[in-house]
């Protein structure tokens, strides 16, 4: 088949200005936001100004907008959206950042009233803000010292109440790329408002639950810390907050890295709030990565590996392995993975240990676990097993056949009619892999005839299901059957 002509500037400039003109006018009759970009892209050549005066004649019509958007035109209102932060950021921003910021700062600013008009579900809507909020801080590194220094007051104007979170994640975006002097300068400002905001609200009669600006506030602060290089005041907002909320691995490692290695050990073994795994966890892998790589830092490699291999055999982590081994004088290394092998096959829980077997990748592992505990696998777990099966049936057909049964045994037993499609090709694959898996199995495991005649057994009336198996033995084959490639040698 002849390969597409790849689009490229020298081939569409062949078309001529006639050709190239009629197709953009094809298409902005087409789509709304096309016709956008393009009358934006004419504006320019009277300036940035005349740019900015469409921009903020779209600006002001989203902020009007009061009808609420139906699931079905969720999609187009997001395209709408995103053409009109691409008008600002490639039309405005080629010509005028600082222009450019102040636009993206009122869109970004009219998230709460427009997620309040659409059921935005599947996130399209808050990707274009997103975005907008990724555009700015790229925007941010190309303005003049005197538009960085004002662009705090901008944000704070347009998003200092705002209680979605956008502001903390625009001042993220910010913070590294203005000056010194404003980081500090808006530091000042956000602490005064915590303070008096404070003092607000220890005055107000109590009525239950209410939302306060100063934890964002609070975040905030930290970010322009970082930013200015403040790790004490960093740590010391971080103090501030409740024990189980404070994210005392990202303080451990910024300790770490300014080479604090005592305090950084002191704020890994806090409790704090543990994403990737249970509040009282400290076998989680991601904490005692961090801890391991301090206690070498402060020249205890012992406690290190002996913290690392005691993870591992909690937790079966293919990484902390990998770590463990690496530290290793040479030759020990393959005899401590043989060991390390042995404890997930002995003593972890069959899943725990699959997927570690997986990861490592050691499939003929996974294989062998999957024959050793060949009634335990569950059916159920369809968004897992048909994948493992894939990929082991090639070289491992039994333990794929293992996998395969349990999953169509599931779906006949539970009557998942919606199921026997995939039930069907379950069988399809058993019947192909049956020759190589019974001539593996051991004893406690049926043959493909036994267990193909209990199947009929159990389940005779499933109509649905046998009329699919006959349907696809009908069909005529695509096809060699065997499981293995059929090699043909040509003449020479």
């Amino acid at each position: 088949m002849a390969r597409k002509p790849a689009l490229s500037i020298d081939k569409l400039k062949d078309l001529g200005v006639a050709k190239l003109g009629q197709l953009v006018l094809d298409e902005a009759e087409r789509n709304a936001g096309f016709r956008r970009q393009v009358k934006a892209a004419l504006a320019g050549k009277s300036g940035p100004e005349a740019i900015a005066k469409l921009i903020d004649r779209r600006l002001s019509g989203l902020k009007r907008a009061k009808s609420f958007i139906d699931w079905d035109k969720a999609h187009a209102l997001g395209d709408d959206l995103r053409s009109l932060t691409d008008t600002i950021t490639s039309e405005l921003g080629a010509a005028a950042p600082g222009l450019a910021i102040d636009r993206l700062l009122r869109f970004i600013a009219t998230h709460e009233q427009v997620f309040e008009r659409v059921d935005d579900s599947l996130g399209r809507i808050q990707g274009v803000y997103y975005q907008a909020i990724t555009a700015t801080g790229d925007l941010a590194q190309r303005l003049t010292a005197p538009e960085a220094d004002q662009l705090p007051e901008k944000i704070m104007s347009a998003l200092g109440e705002s209680t979605h979170g956008y502001l903390t994640d625009v001042t993220e975006a910010v913070a590294p790329h203005l000056p010194q002097d404003s980081l500090t300068r808006w530091d000042a400002d956000l602490k005064g408002a915590i303070t008096e905001r404070q003092t607000e609200e220890a005055a107000r009669e109590s009525d239950g639950w209410f939302y306060s600006m100063t934890s964002q506030w609070s975040a905030m602060r930290q970010t322009i810390a970082l930013a200015r290089g403040d790790l004490d005041l960093l740590i010391a907002l971080e103090a501030k907050k409740k024990p189980h909320v404070q994210d005392t691995l990202t303080i451990a490692t910024q300790l770490l890295e300014a080479g604090r290695t005592s305090e950084a050990l002191d704020w890994v073994r806090k409790p704090g709030r543990r994403p990737f795994g249970p509040a009282d966890d400290d076998l989680s892998p991601a904490r005692v990565s961090l801890e391991a790589r301090i206690l070498e830092a402060v020249g205890d490699e012992t406690a290190a590996q002996a913290l690392r291999w005691r993870c591992f055999e909690a937790r079966l982590s293919a990484d902390i392995l990998r770590d463990y081994l690496r530290k290793l004088p040479d030759f020990e290394d393959i005899e401590t993975e043989e060991r390390a092998h042995a404890v997930a096959l002995e003593k972890a829980t069959p899943e725990v240990a699959l997927q570690f077997f997986l990861d490592w990748p050691r499939h003929d592992l996974a294989a062998k676990l999957i024959v050793m505990h060949a009634k335990h696998w569950d059916g159920g777990d369809w968004h897992i097993l048909p994948k493992v099966a894939a990929l082991l049936e090639h070289d491992y057909p039994l333990a794929a056949t293992i996998l395969y049964r349990a999953l169509l045994d599931s779906i006949l037993d539970r009557a998942r009619s919606k199921a026997y499609g995939h039930g069907a090709n379950y069988l399809e694959k058993l019947t192909l892999l049956a020759e190589e898996a019974d001539s593996t199995r051991p004893g406690e495991i049926a043959d493909h005839a036994s267990y193909l005649a209990e199947l009929k057994k159990r389940h005779p009336r499933k109509s649905g299901f046998w009329t699919r198996i006959g349907e696809k033995k009908s069909r005529p084959p695509e096809g060699s059957t065997s499981h293995h490639p059929v090699w043909i040698r040509g003449d020479g």
